[in-house]
């Protein structure tokens, strides 16, 4: 005996079944909770235009846009173990981990280094 399973994607708001290839998932947030919709095409702008004025007048507070699954690195010409060695030395304080302030490199550099 075989098995077929089939899958259908409906739209969450009108109900329409939506085409292979069709509409998409939309997630979000309200009040501390995540929802998520399927959605058509059209749903997911009408959507997107009602909540837009909210959007630009609040102020992000967590999570990062998705870019392809790729990180943004950034480079510096310098140690940057060698820059946060030198600045404890130097009683100049600086973190542990994250981004090392422009003046602290330039002090460093400074410094001959």
């Amino acid at each position: 005996m075989a098995r077929k399973t089939v899958v259908r994607i409906i739209d969450d708001l009108d109900g329409t079944e939506l085409e292979e290839g069709e509409g998409e998932s939309v997630r979000f947030a309200l009040d501390g909770a995540e929802y998520e919709l399927d959605l058509s095409e059209s749903n997911a702008a009408d959507l997107r235009a009602v909540i837009a004025p909210y959007i630009d007048a609040g102020r992000r507070t967590g999570g990062r846009r998705r870019t392809g699954g790729h990180t943004r690195q950034v480079t510096t010409d310098v140690d940057t173990r060698a820059v946060r060695a030198w600045a404890r030395a130097n009683d100049i304080a600086v973190s542990s981990r994250g981004r090392i302030p422009q003046d602290v490199i330039e002090q460093y550099r400074n410094a001959g280094n």
